[in-house]
C-alpha cells in the first residue's frame, strides 16, 4: 500500500498527544492540515483511527494497533538521525538506558559515574521500569539499551550483548520474629509463613512463581511491592520473610538472617541488551565497554 510517510508522521503526533491542536504546533502546520491528513490516512486505510468529540480525542482499536507499529518506527528514525549527526561531528549523542530501580541503585551508579567522568558533555537519561517493561521500551525504540534480569520471559536471547554478572535470590527474615535460623525448611514449609516479594510485573516474581510451580506448589504472597528496599525494611520489622536478590542485602546485617531452603534455587543473571534491528550508537558502545563481563 503506497501511503505517504508524512501521513504516518501526522498520525503519530496526534496519537501521542491525543490533540489535533498540539500536533499542529509540534509539526508547524495548521490544525486544518492535520485534520485533513488524518482523514486522508483513514480513507486509505478504510477505517477510522480516532474517536473525535468536543472534549477529547481517543484512539480507536485500529488506531491503537497502528500506533503500536508506528511509534517504534518513529523512534528508530529519530535515533538514526541522531547517530548520523553525532558521527558527522565526531561527537556522542545522548545515552538513554532502561533499567529497574534495583539494578540502577545496586549496579549502574558507579558505571554511570565513570561514563559521565569520561564524557561530561554527553547527556544521560535513565528510564526506570521493571525488567519486563524495559524490553517493551527497547522494542519500541525508546531507549538505546537496557540492563535487565535474565531469565526474562519477554526478551529474545539475541538481544543480549553482554552478561554482566550472576546472582542468587535469597529469603531473609528477622530472627526475633521467625525462629528458623538453625533450620533448613522446604518450599512447602515456607508457604506457612507470610512471604513478602515483588509484584507480578517483575521478573523476580515471575521467577519465584515458576520455581513453586516446578515443585507443584501454589505461591500466595502476603505482601507484593515494587521495591526490594521496602521489602527489606518490612522483613526487618518482622512482617514476613522477604524474597530478594542477594546483592541487595548488606553484609553483617544483624537484624536479618538468611532463611535456608532445602531446594536449590538456580542462579540468575544481569545482562545488557540492545535492539537487533538497529546497530548500537557509538555512545552505547562506549558505555557498554565500561560495564563488567562475567
Amino acid at each position: 500500500m503506497d501511503i505517504n510517510y508524512e501521513l504516518y508522521k501526522v498520525f503519530y503526533y496526534v496519537a501521542s498527544s491525543l490533540s489535533f491542536s498540539e500536533a499542529s504546533k509540534q509539526l508547524f502546520i495548521s490544525q486544518s492540515a492535520v485534520s485533513q491528513s488524518i482523514k486522508t490516512l483513514e480513507k486509505k486505510l478504510e477505517q477510522p483511527l480516532f474517536i473525535r468529540s468536543t472534549k477529547k480525542v481517543q484512539l480507536t482499536p485500529a488506531g491503537k494497533i497502528l500506533l503500536k507499529h508506528i511509534e517504534p518506527a518513529m523512534n528508530l528514525i529519530r535515533r538514526g538521525e541522531n547517530q548520523l549527526f553525532s558521527s558527522g561531528s565526531l561527537g556522542l549523542s545522548q545515552l538513554h538506558i532502561g533499567a529497574s530501580d534495583t539494578i540502577c541503585r545496586y549496579l549502574l551508579v558507579p558505571y554511570l559515574k565513570l561514563f559521565h567522568q569520561k564524557f561530561p558533555s554527553v547527556p544521560i537519561k535513565v528510564t526506570n521500569a521493571t525488567s519486563l517493561s524495559c524490553v517493551d521500551l527497547l522494542e519500541q525504540g525508546k531507549v538505546d539499551l537496557i540492563i535487565t534480569n535474565f531469565p526474562n520471559s519477554k526478551i529474545n536471547p539475541s538481544y543480549i550483548c553482554k552478561i554482566l554478572c550472576r546472582f542468587q535470590d535469597v529469603f531473609i527474615a528477622n530472627p526475633s520474629c521467625f525462629h528458623l535460623k538453625k533450620r533448613d525448611i522446604t518450599l512447602e514449609e515456607l508457604r506457612r509463613y507470610p512471604i513478602l516479594m515483588l509484584d507480578r510485573k517483575s521478573t523476580t516474581s515471575e521467577f519465584l512463581h515458576h520455581i513453586f510451580l516446578q515443585h507443584q506448589l501454589e505461591l500466595i504472597p502476603e505482601i507484593e511491592l515494587s521495591s526490594n528496599d521496602l521489602l527489606i525494611d518490612l522483613a526487618r520489622i518482622g512482617l514476613g520473610i522477604a524474597f530478594i536478590p542477594d546483592y541487595c542485602l548488606k553484609e553483617n546485617d544483624e537484624e536479618l538472617f538468611l532463611v535456608k531452603i532445602r531446594e536449590t534455587l538456580p542462579f540468575r543473571q544481569i545482562v545488557a541488551a540492545v535492539s537487533p534491528t538497529m546497530p548500537p550508537s557509538r555512545t552505547t558502545e562506549e558505555f557498554l565497554s565500561l560495564l563488567p563481563e562475567q
